[in-house]
């Protein structure tokens, strides 16, 4: 999980700061100096971490903080404000021509930082807000990244513009352009060739293509696991080709975060969006202030709200009539389905605790709790199940429990387990009516209760 480390030390020197009635200078020096140490072990630039911390300092060691009712909290506060300040305090859209106006995008970075996936899902977002986006293959030395491209362009329904290997990436750039303009393409989208290092010709060969066609954005995707790399190489790219915008990828497989900390401050160039997995859908807007929040613990609501109204699939009838069946605690294992479906569409359960306030701290724990191949096995559970059995449980036999055991690949014990918590469930949700009152479109997750896999029982 991205800020993980990090996230786990603030809190962890913040909550002794909340537990003193009264902070003095020495507390806050001795609270920031530990601050800065955690930043540094997050891989963040150093110059970064001391004029952030001096920031702070000076903020906070006003009369009106330290002496205040709350000093603890005042200084979390100040950190939280700080730190979004570092990231760009203000959230930067893709900025596209306006009008019917085409855009060109140029995609770059090294090889292996996820640029070509990164680019099929940036069209996938564009697509969703009504443009119609054309992927172009620039990329003649890896023959794997033209097939990468159209394989990712099939799945986000987005047309592929390709001439293979035998052209120069500015003969392919102009030619697509023209492509675009008889198909009413409006957003080109360069996936340019990426190398294991920057070296001359790279850059010469991206240089070329914006001196021959008129490149509206030029976004670096840059690998958020290599820390003070990926910054060193935002950095260079700026200074020899110029980047409009930085996409940080890899965020969830990064516990530190010191990319994400540092690029901005480092080449004053935005952070535009970060990748949180290998899905196509794994693109999150970039917004300095709920990454702040979950950094310190605070949670990002606002996103897990909007993921959940990105995956409402459901129609508003069939909505209510399941909403209805939970409140009557009638819900079936078809529900049970389309609840799981809709969590892992959100990133899973994991993903999903992350964002709550005050869980963050605890994430450790509770990933400790969260059996993930229980939860497979308890869906496999569901789908060896007939139509007829998964609208109408009671129809569960022992003849046909073992049945579905064996085309689960579990053990009986276990089918029976699973069948058990979820009548308790219903049980619990009818005599619990006023919990699920006004759920609206929550009323989907509802059906999760208690099907998290024997050892994580909520």
């Amino acid at each position: 999980m991205a800020f993980e480390s990090l996230s786990d030390k603030l809190q962890d020197i913040f909550k002794n700061l909340r537990g003193k009635g009264k902070i003095t200078e020495a507390d806050l020096k001795v609270a920031m100096k530990e601050v800065k140490m955690a930043l540094l072990e997050a891989d963040v630039n150093f110059r970064v971490v001391k004029q952030f911390v001096k920031s702070v300092e000076e903020r906070a060691i006003g009369e009106e903080v330290i002496s205040g009712l709350n000093p603890g909290q005042m200084v979390i506060k100040i950190v939280n404000e700080e730190m979004t300040a570092l990231m760009g305090s203000e959230t930067t859209e893709l900025k596209l021509q306006p009008g019917q106006a085409k855009t060109v995008i140029m995609m770059c970075g090294l090889q292996g930082a996820g640029k070509t996936t990164t680019t099929a899902k940036i069209a996938g977002k564009l697509k969703q807000k009504g443009k119609k986006p054309l992927l172009v293959a620039c990329d003649i030395y890896r023959p794997a990244a033209i097939e990468q491209l159209q394989i990712n362009g099939k799945k986000q329904e987005v047309e592929v513009f390709s001439m293979g290997t035998n052209h120069k990436p500015v003969e392919i750039a102009k030619e697509a352009l023209a492509y675009a303009e008889k198909n009413g393409h409006n957003v080109i989208i360069l996936d340019t060739a990426g190398r294991l290092h920057i070296d001359e010709d790279m850059m010469q060969e991206l240089i070329r293509i914006k001196e021959n066609i008129e490149v509206h954005q030029t976004l670096l995707v840059v690998d958020a696991m290599t820390g003070q790399d990926a910054v060193n190489v935002a950095k260079e790219f700026d200074e020899k080709i110029g980047v409009t915008g930085i996409i940080l990828s890899k965020m969830d497989g990064d516990t530190r975060g010191g990319a994400a900390l540092s690029v901005k401050a480092v080449t004053g160039k935005p952070i535009l969006y970060v990748g949180m997995g290998e899905k196509l859908s794994d693109l999150e807007q970039f917004y300095p202030d709920r990454m702040a929040g979950r950094i310190l613990g605070m949670g990002d609501v606002l996103t897990l709200i909007e993921k959940a109204e990105q995956n409402m699939s459901l129609d508003a009838e069939t909505e209510k009539d399941m909403a209805g069946r939970l409140r009557k605690g009638k819900f079936d294992f078809n529900d049970f389905l389309t609840s799981m479906k809709q969590m892992q569409n959100m990133g899973g359960l994991t993903s999903i605790l992350s964002m709550l306030p005050g869980v963050g701290s605890k994430m450790n724990e509770i990933e400790g709790m969260i059996d993930e191949k229980a939860m497979k096995r308890t869906e496999a559970i569901v789908l060896s199940m007939t139509p007829q059995e998964r609208s109408n449980p009671k129809l569960l036999n022992p003849q046909r429990k073992h049945r579905i055991a064996k085309g689960a690949g579990v053990d009986i014990a276990e089918v029976n387990r699973f069948i058990k918590q979820f009548e308790q469930s219903q049980k619990m949700m009818k005599q619990m009516p006023g919990m699920l009152g006004g759920m609206g479109k929550r009323g989907r997750m509802g059906g999760l209760g208690g099907f998290g896999g024997k050892r994580f029982p909520f």
